[in-house]
Order: structure tokens, then C-alpha cells, then sequence
């Protein structure tokens, strides 16, 4: 989510000269992880809901319902200060009051994920009909914006009729000179160590192939507590098949040396790792999770769904790319004509005609 504001934000300020501030509730000093434009204005408000970590959850609902208290009066402050034409959620903690402060901007909400990501989360089932009861809340506030952007038309779907819904997918910021020669035996996969990412259901299905295709590796590059992933490589005997890296800014080389992309994930909403893989020419291997995969590779020419969970299947799709060289290349090369739909002038002319409708 941070890319994707940091290409939109970039752009907003260098190619079309708005006027950009961007407002954070738990910066804490830190340098910012991409490569923001020097014009853009950064205003943290100091809330730091992250550092809440108490025993009771009483006492954990209270502490945070009196600093989201202190984010509205903060924010409702700043707002009225600099005066802006359009105000943008990302659906963070700030949705649920954003659209009523009366500061004269337009209120767009986007959200980034799947509609059910929630529920998918939820392992035990009294927690799943919780989390369903408060996504239907969600839908009573995405409605008192004056825009509401999701990334997929499938979501858009999920969310049902809401007059004000509109579909924008992610962008990427520019047209790669370079294509992957897809000659390495290597697979690629990137993203944080987490459920929703599912590398537990990924490592399973690699264990497969990798008693036919013993030769070649697969790379998985992302944050978080990798811990578990350690203990099941070693449990499924693939530690000389598996190379973990930490995030890194020159992502482009891990791109370039893949052959295939590989997505597991149990949901997204519009996984910008697999727009960067077509614009690199890799063909994708993907589960069609919910929301993304389908939008982006649904015509099965660039790349090859695979049911949700399905790892023996996931697995057969791996192998069936690695011992096709011509359908492979054939992929790639689909890859980079599918890449196109998502350039950022595309996408972001998207964005200026949205505006044109606020009658700003």
C-alpha cells in the first residue's frame, strides 16, 4: 500500500503539480521506506495506535476508542488548516470519521484489499460471523463518501449496488527496458511472512515439484517473522530449494533472475506484485484468490489461476511451466502486453477523470 501511494502521490506532484500533504498517525521519526517527491508535505499526528499492547481488552478498547477521539479533533484541525480540495482514506482507522469533518474537501474512501479479507483470517468460526457482521457495518459508512475506489471489478461486485463505487486498479510507475530472459531456474515469490500471503501452502506445493525439478529454487523475498517458514522447510527436507531474502529497494534484480512468479495468497486486492512480475515478462502461477488474480490473469494466457488451496494442483502448475520452455516464453511475452493495461498514465488519467466528477 505504501508503493501504490507512493506512485500516485509522486505523480500527482510531479506530472500534474498538485499540491500533496500527506498525513500519518505513527511515524515516530522514521525515514520513509520508498522514494517520496521532495514536494510533498508529510504532517504525522503523533496518535500511535500501534503502541497499544494491554492485557485486558477493555482496557484496550477504551485506550483506543480516546485516541481515535484525538485523531478526529487532530485531523479536523489540520484539515480546516490547509484547506484541501480532495481528502483520501485508505480505509485505515480514520474511514469511520473522515467523511464527517465539514472541512469543505471531497471525502474519497479506496480500499485495498478483498471485502470477505476479515473473515478469511478467522480460523474459528464464531470469529468469522463477528467479522461478517462488522463488514456489513462497513458498508453503511463506504457509503456516505462521495467516491468509494476498490482495485477489482471483483470486489467491486462483492460490495453489491453502491451508487457512489467506482473501479481503479493499481498502477505501475513505469515501462521496464529490461525483460526477463526466463533462463534461470528460479521461481519468485515476494511478500510480507503472514497468513494472507499463505507461504505455508506455497513451501507444500514446492516440496511437490521439487522431487521432479531438483535443480531449481525458490526464491521468497519479504519481511516478518519467518520462523515458522524455517521450521517447515526443514520439515518438508527443501532447505537447498528455498532461498528467503529480506524486502530490498532493488527489487527489479529478483525480477530479472525469476523465470515464473508464484502467488499463494489466500486473499489480496489488487497484489501489485503481480502487475511488477507481467511487466518483467514472468508468466504467473497464481491461486485465484480473492480479489486480483482473476482481473489480472483471468484470460489464462499470461499465466495460470489455480483453485484457492488446491496445493497439488498449485503444484502441477509450477511443473507444467517449468517443463514447457516454449509455453513459458509464450507467457512472458503475453506478460508484457497485459503489463501495459496497468501503466501509470493509464491508471492515473483514471484518477483525473474521478476528480472532474466532484465538480471540485
Amino acid at each position: 500500500m505504501e508503493k501504490v501511494l507512493c506512485n500516485k502521490a509522486n505523480y500527482f506532484s510531479e506530472q500534474l503539480g498538485y499540491d500533496v500533504t500527506i498525513i500519518t498517525t505513527e511515524q515516530k521519526g522514521r525515514d520513509n521506506f520508498f522514494n517520496f517527491s521532495n514536494k510533498i508535505k508529510f504532517i504525522d499526528l503523533g496518535i500511535n495506535y500501534d503502541d497499544d499492547n494491554y492485557k485486558s481488552i477493555f482496557v484496550k478498547l477504551y485506550e483506543s476508542n480516546k485516541k481515535r477521539k484525538i485523531h478526529f479533533l487532530k485531523l479536523i484541525e489540520i484539515l480546516e488548516r490547509i484547506k484541501p480540495d480532495v481528502c483520501i482514506s485508505m480505509f485505515d482507522r480514520d474511514f469511520s470519521f473522515l467523511y464527517k469533518i465539514k472541512d469543505g474537501s471531497k471525502k474519497i474512501l479506496e480500499f485495498h484489499f478483498c471485502k470477505q479479507m476479515k473473515v478469511i483470517e478467522q480460523k474459528n468460526i464464531v470469529m468469522k460471523v463477528i467479522q461478517y457482521i462488522r463488514i456489513q457495518t462497513w458498508r453503511n459508512i463506504v457509503k456516505k463518501y462521495d467516491k468509494f475506489v476498490v482495485l477489482t471489478e471483483e470486489d467491486k461486485h462483492d460490495w453489491g449496488n453502491l451508487k457512489n463505487i467506482t473501479v481503479i486498479p493499481n498502477s505501475i510507475s513505469q515501462t521496464n527496458n529490461k525483460q526477463a530472459k526466463l533462463q534461470n531456474k528460479n521461481i519468485l515469490s515476494i511478500g510480507r511472512a503472514s497468513y494472507q500471503k499463505g507461504f505455508d501452502l506455497l513451501l507444500k506445493a514446492w516440496a511437490q515439484s521439487t522431487k521432479k525439478h531438483q535443480d531449481w529454487t525458490l526464491t521468497i523475498v519479504g519481511g516478518g517473522n519467518k520462523d515458522y517458514m524455517i521450521e517447515l522447510i526443514k520439515k518438508l527436507r527443501i532447505e537447498n530449494n528455498v532461498i528467503l531474502k529480506q524486502p530490498t529497494t532493488e527489487i527489479s534484480n529478483e525480477y530479472l533472475n525469476a523465470s515464473i512468479y508464484v502467488m499463494s495468497s489466500r486473499y489480496e486486492g489488487l497484489p501489485m506484485v503481480l502487475i511488477e512480475a507481467l511487466s518483467y515478462g514472468l508468466p504467473i502461477v497464481s491461486f485465484a484468490c480473492p480479489c486480483g488474480p482473476k482481473d489480472v490473469i483471468g484470460d489464462n494466457i499470461s499465466g495460470i489461476l489455480v483453485e484457492n488451496y488446491k496445493i497439488k494442483e498449485l503444484s502441477h502448475a509450477i511443473n507444467r511451466v517449468i517443463e514447457n520452455k516454449e509455453e513459458r516464453l509464450k507467457m512472458g511475452n503475453e506478460a508484457i502486453k497485459k503489463a501495459q493495461c496497468y501503466a501509470e498514465e493509464i491508471i492515473m488519467k483514471k484518477w483525473t477523470e474521478l476528480f472532474a466528477t466532484l465538480n471540485l
